[in-house]
C-alpha cells in the first residue's frame, strides 16, 4: 500500500519518545513492503531528514517548520473553547503541503501519528475521501489530563493547573472522540489506553501496537561515565510535565530518606530541555541535571538503580524500555509500569508512596545480587516483548485489516 504518514517530528535524531516510535513504525512498514511518504514538522536544530537513514525508508519526505504559537494565542484559544493540544501545531504551511501531497498522489492510507497532527485527518478526509484513515495515538490524552487534574486539585498551589487540566480533559475528550469516529481504525500503545478509547468511542476498531526499541542498541555502551557507587538515574524529555513532576516529587519526598541511609547517593536527571521548575534542584549537592546527552546508554550502564517515580502519564514508556534493555535495576510506580507486562518484584520493584519508594531504592543500593536478577529479568522481557522484531507482527496486522482496503 501507499501510505502518507503525518508526524509532529521527524524520526531523526531518535532521542525523544515520539521520534523513536516514528522510526520504529517507518522501519516496520518499509520491511512489510509498503511505500511511505512522510510529512512532518521539524525544528530548526534538527538535521535534514534527507541526510539521515530515514531517507532510505521513505519514497519522499516533506518537512514544515514548527509553527510559533504565542501565549496570547494560547489564552485566546482557551477562552474561545478550542483544545490546546489540537491547536498546538496549527499551520497554514502544513495544510498547503498536505493538499499538495493529496493532489499529487492517491493514497491507500493516511495516518496521523499523535494528537498534535490528528486535526489534519479531517482535511485528508475532505480532499481524498477514498483513502483509509488511521489515528495512531501516543497517549489517551483526555485521560492523561484527567489524571493530572485529580493530582493537582489536592494541592492549593496547583489549583490553576488543575482548572486548566479539567478544561482540557473535557475538550480533549470531545476532540479525540471525533477523531476516533472519523478514522477507519485507531492504534493505541497500551491496553489501558485502548480501554480509554473504547469508552470514549464505542464500536471503533482499536489495535494495540506498543512502543518498542531495538534492544541490541542498549545491550552495551560505547563509552563509560563515572557516576559513583550509589547513582540513581532518571531519563526523559525534561520539559514534559509528568517527568518534571516525577523528579520534583522524588527530590522532595524520597531522596532525603535514601541519602540518610546511603550517604553517597546521587541522583542524575538526564534529558533534553530541563524545565525551569527543576532549577531549585540544581542547588542540591546530591542532584545533577545533565540536560541533553547524545547517547543515554553510557549513563544507563553506569547507574546503580534506575528510578521512574511517575505520578501521571500514559502509553508505554520508552525510558523504561531503554533501562530494561540495559539491564538496569528499576524502581517505579504503578503508573510508571502501566501498560507494560512487568511482574512486580520480578522485572522491577513497584512502590507508590514516598516511604515505600525510598525503602525499595535503599534495598537495591545495598544488594548487588538483587539488582543483577532484576536487570536480567527486565532485559529478557523487553527483548521478547518490546523489541521491534517482536512488535512487527502486531504492526502488520493493522495494515492487513480489510477496513483499510475498502474504498469510499
Amino acid at each position: 500500500m501507499r501510505i502518507l504518514l503525518l508526524t509532529p517530528q521527524p524520526p531523526y535524531p531518535p532521542h525523544a519518545g515520539g521520534a523513536l516510535r516514528t522510526l520504529g513504525l517507518l522501519e516496520g512498514l518499509h520491511q512489510a513492503g509498503h511505500t511511505i511518504d512522510l510529512l512532518s514538522f521539524i525544528s530548526d536544530s534538527a538535521p535534514d531528514p534527507l541526510t539521515t537513514p530515514a531517507a532510505a525508508l521513505c519514497q519522499q519526505i516533506t518537512t514544515i517548520p514548527l509553527p510559533a504559537r504565542s501565549l496570547r494565542r494560547r489564552l485566546r484559544d482557551l477562552l474561545t473553547g478550542r483544545t490546546d493540544m489540537a491547536q498546538r501545531f496549527a499551520s497554514t504551511a502544513f495544510t498547503a503541503a498536505l493538499s499538495t501531497h493529496l493532489r499529487a498522489e492517491r493514497y491507500d492510507v493516511i495516518q496521523a501519528e499523535g494528537l498534535e497532527v490528528a486535526a489534519y485527518l479531517q482535511q485528508a478526509k475532505t480532499e481524498q475521501p477514498e483513502a483509509a484513515l488511521i489515528y495512531s495515538s501516543t497517549n489517551a490524552e483526555y485521560e492523561l489530563q484527567r489524571v493530572m487534574f485529580r493530582a493537582d486539585r489536592l494541592i492549593p498551589a496547583r489549583w490553576p493547573r488543575a482548572i486548566y487540566s479539567l478544561i482540557q480533559s473535557q475538550r480533549l475528550a470531545r476532540f479525540e472522540r471525533a477523531i476516533c469516529r472519523l478514522s477507519n481504525l485507531v492504534i493505541a500503545t497500551s491496553q489501558p489506553d485502548a480501554r480509554c478509547f473504547e469508552r470514549l468511542a464505542p464500536g471503533v476498531k482499536i489495535y494495540v501496537v506498543p512502543n518498542g526499541i531495538h534492544t541490541a542498541d542498549y545491550a552495551g555502551a560505547s563509552s563509560s561515565v563515572e557516576l559513583g557507587g550509589a547513582a540513581l538515574m532518571f531519563t526523559g524529555s525534561m520539559n514534559y510535565r509528568p517527568n518534571v513532576d516525577a523528579m520534583l516529587w522524588f527530590a522532595e519526598q524520597v531522596l532525603d530518606r535514601v541519602t540518610a541511609a546511603v550517604p553517597n547517593t546521587r541522583l542524575y536527571i538526564v534529558g533534553q530541555q530541563p524545565h525551569p521548575r527543576l532549577d531549585p534542584l540544581r542547588q542540591r549537592r546530591d542532584v545533577q541535571i545533565t540536560g541533553f546527552v547524545q547517547d543515554v546508554s553510557p549513563f544507563l550502564h553506569s547507574c546503580t538503580v534506575y528510578v521512574a517515580p511517575l505520578q501521571t502519564g500514559g502509553g508505554t514508556r520508552l525510558k523504561l524500555l531503554q533501562a530494561m534493555a540495559a539491564r538496569c535495576a528499576i524502581v517505579t510506580t504503578s503508573i510508571g509500569a502501566l501498560g507494560l507486562d512487568i511482574v512486580p518484584g520480578t522485572q522491577a520493584l513497584i512502590a507508590d508512596d514516598a516511604l515505600s519508594f525510598a525503602q525499595a531504592v535503599i534495598a537495591l543500593l545495598n544488594d548487588a545480587s538483587r539488582r543483577a536478577a532484576l536487570g536480567q529479568a527486565a532485559e529478557t522481557l523487553v527483548r521478547t516483548t518490546y523489541d521491534w522484531a517482536a512488535i512487527a507482527p502486531k504492526l502488520r496486522a493493522v495494515y492487513d485489516d480489510p477496513a483499510l482496503h475498502r474504498r469510499g
